[in-house]
Formats: structure tokens, sequence, C-alpha cells
């Protein structure tokens, strides 16, 4: 499956984005997805998580209550809405995908994903 990332962009702190995740060559609704970002000199850490049928999701503690991951599966696109946007978010956001059998498994592991876009820049400023 081929993931095409976009939305990114230099926002103020407090405001908000929405990235969305093109999906392309392979049914998307077997698919997993997750957000992932990375800083400069950093690890890639988890962000949002849903599963393949979108019943579950799971956001990492950092952005909880702030950001919002869903997916359109009818248009083979998975969002992440970022909202009280902090300098702290200022990182490259990549999408990723898994297959999964189970409409209600997801996964937060950069290892437990086979396919990745490209990656969209967030610059948060303060």
């Amino acid at each position: 499956v081929q993931l095409q990332a976009s939305g990114g962009g230099l926002v103020q702190a407090g405001g908000s984005l929405r990235l969305s995740c093109a999906a392309s060559g392979r049914p998307f609704s077997n698919y997993a997805m997750g957000w992932f970002r990375q800083a400069p000199g950093k690890e890639r850490d988890f962000v949002a998580a849903i599963s393949r049928s979108g019943e579950s999701t799971y956001d990492a503690d950092s952005v909880k209550g702030r950001f919002t991951i869903s997916r359109d599966n009818a248009k083979n696109t998975v969002y992440l809405q970022m909202n009280s946007l902090k300098p702290e978010d200022t990182a490259v956001y990549h999408c990723a995908a898994e297959r999964a059998i189970s409409g209600s498994r997801y996964y937060t592991r950069v290892g437990e994903y086979d396919y990745w876009g490209q990656g969209t820049q967030v610059t948060v400023s303060s």
C-alpha cells in the first residue's frame, strides 16, 4: 500500500491543523493505521492509532484531549485533527499502515508497521 501524507504547515501555538493520509494500492479497510512524529535528532514517536474498522483508537498521553485520529474507508484516507497545538508538537508527521485481521486491532510501535508515508512537516511557533 502507498501512503501520501499532507496538511502540514506553520501554525501559532494554540492553533489547529488537520493532517490527511491518502492510501492506494491495496484495500484500505484491511489496514490498521497510525500516526507517528519525528523531531530533529529524536526518535520516531507514536502519536495515534486506529483500527481498520475505525471502532478502536488510541492516543499517546502527550496528545490526549488535543489530537483526534479518524478514517474514512470510502475515501481511503486517515486523518489527524490537531488542536491546541504546542511548540513541542513541531515534527515531521508520518502515517503508517499495517494489515490487520481483527477489525478492532491497532498498533502503537514503529516496528509493527510495514508501510510508511513520506511525512509532512508541522511547525508550531510560540
